[in-house]
């Protein structure tokens, strides 16, 4: 009976690697020659007089047909559920809807996982976009494509030396000052902030286009993975016939 193509995904990620560990295992049997050789060992005494020795036996423990026959059994599973994957996946298809909008028609389910992986990779890049200081005011620039505030203005002042008069003059004495530090105002700053970030709520709804795409195309990938399981050619006893015969 026909199966989904989500049970055969679920066939096929369970069998890759017990099928790998098998063939592992195989391999690893096949460099034991010992294994696979016997003898028998028997004495033939000359006259009757002579003595009778045992027989010497080494059994043959491995059997290089009975070994190729579950390898091509276990491999013959593996390919064949690989192909119903393969043969189902170039039929199974479905649309990307974003807010009731087809958005991409009859998209292949291969294509779908892709996709999914690059949107979660957007996601987490438009997660990290700068955004604007929320303590100042700003406003768009077309001419210079930033954002800018309004100009600040704020005073600079400068270290001027005074002579102050500590002591009169007299005529017995001659005036005594005294050099101090006094800040002047020397002139104004005038400070614009430019800015090339984006405002928050322009970020929040790049988020939410980026995560309805996601869910769109999770959507679509499920209902693509409900497609029925194509027909599928005997691709593996086709090929394993030909190799072992």
């Amino acid at each position: 009976m026909p199966q989904q193509l989500h049970t055969i995904l679920a066939l096929a990620k369970g069998m890759k690697s017990q099928e790998y560990a098998d063939l592992s295992a195989y391999h690893k049997l096949c460099q034991k020659h010992e294994l696979f050789n016997g003898l028998i060992k028997t004495y033939r005494k000359l006259n009757e007089d002579g003595e009778d020795l045992p027989q010497e036996r080494k059994r043959v423990q491995q059997n290089v047909a009975s070994v190729i026959a579950d390898v091509r059994a276990k491999k013959q599973e593996y390919l064949t559920i690989e192909a119903r994957r393969e043969w189902t996946n170039c039929v199974a298809r479905a649309d990307i809807v974003v807010n009731g909008q087809v958005m991409a028609a009859q998209v292949p389910v291969s294509y779908l996982l892709f996709l999914e992986k690059q949107l979660v990779d957007l996601r987490t890049f438009v997660e990290k976009l700068p955004v604007l200081d929320t303590s100042e005011d700003w406003h768009f620039d077309a001419n210079a494509a930033m954002y800018k505030t309004d100009a600040v203005e704020t005073h600079r002042t400068k270290k001027v030396e005074t002579p102050i008069v500590l002591y009169e003059a007299t005529k017995e004495h001659p005036a005594q000052t005294q050099m101090i530090t006094k800040d002047v105002l020397a002139g104004y700053w005038s400070t614009v902030k430019e800015s090339g970030a984006l405002p928050i709520p322009e970020r929040a709804r790049m988020l939410e286009r980026v995560e309805a795409l996601i869910r769109a195309v999770k959507t679509a990938r499920e209902l693509a993975n409900n497609t029925e399981e194509a027909q599928t050619p005997p691709i593996a006893e086709a090929m394993l016939g030909y190799l072992f015969g």
